[in-house]
């Protein structure tokens, strides 16, 4: 596909690319014989540094998106560049953390954040282990570092799964649902974390979610999708100051936001 002509401008005129571009991604599926649409020509882009929620209808593709952002899946049509080029295959700096954990219980804390360099072309390299360390002290998990799955707490395992994530030093985070089998104040405090890592590592953040409040709070912008086929239906600009505290969710400009947000997706009549 040929590029864009906004974008063959902004490459002539010496202008980086964006660090994500979705570009008329389609996605079909065969179910019980039927060829089903997923998702409709869906367009945005997610620039340096930026953080990107996406909410909607269940069922509207997002998971699908997301799978294809990071290439795991291909689109039926239409393309993803990173920047400027299209992602075929997974993309060492694109990370992905899922809503199920997906630890090997049978490594510890270190061993499953260690896993993704194990398993990289020349493997474990001097320095590899301190990192890991290191990164579970930033996720709030400094002394379980010899801990199994099993003794921690579904909150302490998301938390190894960020930092197993991060360890792979992605430029681009994509999130699905990642707090949504925790209980709300566990939520609330991987929330916060998310932030303060978000503040210091400095990457690009995409996340699916299905709290308009959640979405709200942590994102630099709000992506609306459709019901199936996933369009994108608006967006919102939030611009709630950074760093964001939890009582800027009983703020009138906090509810402003939420009620745009679900003046796009419709519950407002």
């Amino acid at each position: 596909m040929n590029s864009s002509p906004e974008l063959t401008r902004s490459v002539s005129q010496g202008a980086a690319p964006p660090l994500l571009e979705v570009r008329g991604v389609t996605q079909r599926f065969v179910q019980a014989g039927q060829v089903v649409q997923a998702l409709g020509q869906v367009h945005f882009r997610v620039k340096e540094g930026e953080f990107v929620t996406l909410v909607g209808p269940s069922g509207g593709g997002k998971s699908s998106l997301l799978h294809i952002i990071a290439g795991l899946q291909r689109p039926s049509s239409g393309q993803v560049l990173f920047r400027g080029v299209p992602i075929q295959e997974p993309h060492p700096e694109v990370g992905i953390v899922f809503q199920r954990t997906n630890l090997m219980p049978w490594r510890t804390a270190l061993e499953n954040v260690l896993l993704p360099l194990e398993v990289r072309p020349g493997g474990l390299q001097p320095g590899d282990r301190r990192r890991a360390q290191e990164l579970l002290a930033l996720v709030g998990l400094e002394g379980f570092e010899e801990a199994y799955p099993q003794q921690l707490s579904g909150g302490m395992a998301q938390r190894v799964v960020l930092a197993r994530t991060l360890i792979q030093q992605p430029r681009l985070l994509l999130l699905d649902e990642p707090f949504g089998a925790l209980d709300a104040l566990t939520r609330e405090r991987l929330n916060l974390e998310l932030l303060r890592l978000h503040a210091l590592q400095g990457q690009s953040m995409l996340m699916v979610t299905h709290s308009i409040d959640e979405a709200v709070f942590l994102a630099d912008r709000v992506l609306v999708m459709s019901e199936r086929p996933g369009r994108l239906r608006g967006e919102v600009r939030v611009d709630l100051p950074r760093p964001r505290r939890l009582d800027m969710t009983g703020s009138e400009a906090f509810g402003r936001l939420t009620l745009q947000v679900r003046r796009c997706l419709g519950m407002l009549g």
